[in-house]
């Protein structure tokens, strides 16, 4: 039976926690520990959809905890001076405020190798290629943002979308599920990616928000939460718990 959101973030924490950095990065340790936290919904949906297709989650945890890595090195990288300069995320300092600048670009340098080093111990290196893909996606997308002028839509396709669709993607590929049988998939994380960042938008009030208004961002988060759970449903699998995350995520605009 397929383990609980809960549960599931709660197997994402332990790996975490007991996860060595190489040893070699000496004092770097404490910030890139510093930088781990947030609510795991992409290791989390990594784990689920991973159970979906037949994996266990001993088996698919490495892509998980690679998938967190990747989010937390773009998110000391976008904190600093040069970037977003915010001195505060989730409450506490962000790594550049408390460990410096310099210590912060080679901790999210870090960070992005360490998940490489963990997806490339799969046997398959379609993973490998996945989080790559959306590592530049991902950095792309910051470069428009910094340049301006750029598409919404295609922005948040970038810097958000690309990795809720390795979130997913990671997680099917390392459970073993034949190439063939992927398209359904991502299909499904292209939704879910708008969903989460229209969610985050109406919660920040920027973004669609601005381009579109409230009302319009609300509708917009409902059509692509409607069309994900579309998706799922024609998915030949227990997606049972990947629909209580989109719920859940819908549930937050209101």
């Amino acid at each position: 039976m397929p383990q609980t959101p809960e549960a599931l973030r709660e197997h994402v924490e332990s790996f975490l926690r007991s996860l060595p950095f190489m040893r070699e990065l000496g004092t770097l340790d404490a910030p890139m520990r510093h930088s781990l936290g947030g609510k795991r919904v992409r290791p989390v949906l990594c784990l689920a959809a991973g159970e979906a297709v037949g994996g266990t989650v001993a088996h698919v945890l490495p892509a998980a905890a690679a998938v967190e890595l990747v989010h937390s090195f773009s998110l000391v990288h976008d904190d600093l001076p040069a970037l977003d300069n915010d001195t505060l995320r989730r409450g506490v300092p962000t790594v550049w405020a408390a460990y410096g600048e310099a210590t912060a670009v080679l901790a999210g340098d870090a960070l992005l190798a360490e998940a490489f080093r963990l997806v490339l111990d799969y046997e398959s290196s379609a993973v490998a290629r996945q989080l790559v893909e959306a590592t530049i996606l991902m950095i792309g997308g910051q470069q428009q943002d910094l340049e301006g002028g750029h598409d919404l839509a295609e922005l948040h396709r970038l810097k958000t979308g690309a990795l809720f669709v390795a979130s997913v993607m990671c997680g099917v590929q390392a459970a073993g599920l034949p190439e063939a049988r992927q398209a359904p998939w991502r299909a499904f994380a292209d939704e879910l990616g708008l969903l989460f960042q229209v969610v985050d938008d109406i919660l920040d009030s920027d973004g669609y928000v601005s381009e579109i208004g409230e009302d319009g961002a609300r509708r917009l988060a409902d059509e692509a939460g409607e069309r994900a759970r579309e998706r799922l449903h024609a998915i030949d699998a227990d997606t049972t718990v990947i629909r209580t995350i989109v719920d859940g995520l819908v549930a937050r605009t209101s």
